[in-house]
């Protein structure tokens, strides 16, 4: 499959280059992105912010569809937990949900990514555009921070995270994989977040009344 050249890079990139003034507008895109995908039945499988780029006109990308899955049962993805064809392990290991890293401990009968990783992947997401850095990125080796995940621990919040961000962030970070917002419910507060930035502007200060301003009407004669 051939993709466009996408001159801004990565959204890591275009965000260091550009700053984060515009991270929940392009959070939203993300979120909308991946539930395109969910409505076509297909679980992305490998989000993360190397794999989202960002097009000429600064909109989101995204991207590396190689672990993509179709989702085998639909009658499950109301509750996130459809399974799907993709049972390759390989992905990136610190966006993994819980229950990709020890499936059976979690009620799986085997490895699969669902609708529900998607959104724990894009609460990562979420964390790694404000920090530049992947989920606990100051633990190594990856399978420390695995075992972090494991047993229910999350990355601390990052400062200039708004507090409705991050309350979206810890849902999706559920440690139950059915207790996690569907990506629809993750748009819809993804758009509350943005509206009020989108559609907010500054009226210049009204000028004071002149000593002519009022019901004095001058007539040129």
């Amino acid at each position: 499959m051939v993709s466009p050249w996408m001159k801004n890079g990565t959204i890591l990139k275009y965000l260091s280059e550009h700053g984060r003034a515009d991270v929940e507008k392009l959070l939203l895109q993300i979120a909308e992105g991946l539930g395109y995908l969910h409505s076509m039945k297909i679980v992305h499988g490998d989000l993360r912010g190397t794999n989202i780029l960002v097009s000429d006109d600064w909109n989101v990308c995204l991207a590396d569809f190689g672990l993509t899955g179709v989702i085998e049962d639909v009658a499950l993805s109301a509750t996130n937990g459809a399974l799907t064809s993709s049972t390759n392990h390989a992905g990136s290991l610190r966006w993994f949900a819980p229950e990709l890293m020890a499936p059976t401990f979690f009620g799986r009968e085997r490895f699969v990514r669902t609708p529900a990783s998607d959104v724990y992947a894009y609460g990562c997401v979420c964390l790694e555009l404000y920090t530049g850095a992947p989920p606990f990125s100051e633990i190594t080796p990856d399978v420390a921070a695995m075992l972090r995940v494991v047993a229910g621990e999350r990355p601390a919040r990052p400062e200039a995270m708004s507090d409705e961000l991050w309350g979206l962030v810890t849902a999706a970070w559920a440690q139950n994989f059915q207790d996690r917002p569907a990506i629809d419910d993750v748009i819809a507060s993804m758009k509350v977040l943005v509206a009020p930035k989108k559609y907010k502007f500054t009226l210049p200060p009204i000028p004071p009344p002149g000593p002519d301003d009022g019901l004095t009407c001058h007539c040129a004669i």
